[in-house]
């Protein structure tokens, strides 16, 4: 009788290192400076960048801008209907944690100073929820982020772009001792570790956040999960850069 695990049956009949589905739509909204609808198989996020002409008040003085990212999950992005933050009168700390790590990632890849006194707003709004919205927020907030630095740069109100370089994200796990990349909603809630990968369009890391939900995982756990997410990274960029034109 063979010891072999069987392998994990995923959504989509993926392989362990294949991502969901990814689409990206752009524009998604007519009002916005930049926006998309990014989807990861069943999630899907709304991506608005909005430009405000001045700085953060803690910034007045200083030749620069501010990048920074909201997120919120509307009521009935997951099976049962979640109450909105704003009736409850504050935000939970996952959505703070969430907003606060978009706000990094994309800042990590802009120069504040070529974008000169205003402040870029992301609003990233889950509409549906099955899994990687973070990963999903992140990859599509950079697609409106460029947007609106390409508007702001063809109206003359830049010089160049302030974008050094791109950025996605994307989620890895083990389940069933098994790593694999892009965890849907079922393998993230039944995972013995979940993470997320935050990387650069030239493969630089700028966030790893890992949690070990089971048993510890291993050194060589982790370096198979970080090679998944270079794989998964590396596809999404392609599909920005394909989308956007090559602007960088």
């Amino acid at each position: 009788m063979s010891n072999t695990r069987p392998t994990p049956t995923r959504s989509h009949n993926r392989t362990l290192d294949e991502m969901r589905p990814v689409t990206i739509t752009r524009p998604y909204n007519d009002h916005a400076e930049g926006s998309c609808l990014i989807t990861f198989g069943g999630t899907k996020v709304i991506c608005t960048a909005s430009i405000e002409e001045q700085q953060p008040r803690w910034l007045r003085g200083k030749n620069q801008g501010w990048v920074t990212g909201e997120y919120g999950m509307l009521p009935r992005s997951t099976h049962s209907r979640i109450g909105r933050e704003a009736s409850r009168g504050k935000q939970g700390g996952r959505t703070l944690e969430i907003q606060r790590l978009i706000g990094r990632s994309l800042r990590s890849v802009t120069d504040l100073k070529k974008l000169g006194k205003r402040t870029i707003w992301i609003d990233c709004d889950v509409i549906q929820a099955d899994g990687g919205t973070r990963t999903a927020s992140i990859t599509g907030a950079f697609v409106a982020l460029m947007d609106a630095c390409t508007r702001l740069r063809d109206a003359g109100e830049i010089r160049e772009l302030p974008i050094t370089d791109f950025v996605a994200a994307v989620s890895c796990g083990i389940v069933q001792d098994t790593p694999m990349l892009d965890l849907d909603y079922q393998e993230d809630s039944n995972c013995a570790t979940d993470m997320n990968f935050v990387m650069t369009g030239t493969g630089k890391f700028i966030e790893i956040q890992g949690t070990a939900e089971g048993h510890p995982f291993s050194r060589s756990e982790f370096d198979a999960m970080a090679t998944l997410a270079e794989k998964g990274v590396r596809e999404l960029i392609a599909m920005q850069r394909k989308l956007l034109l090559e602007k960088l």
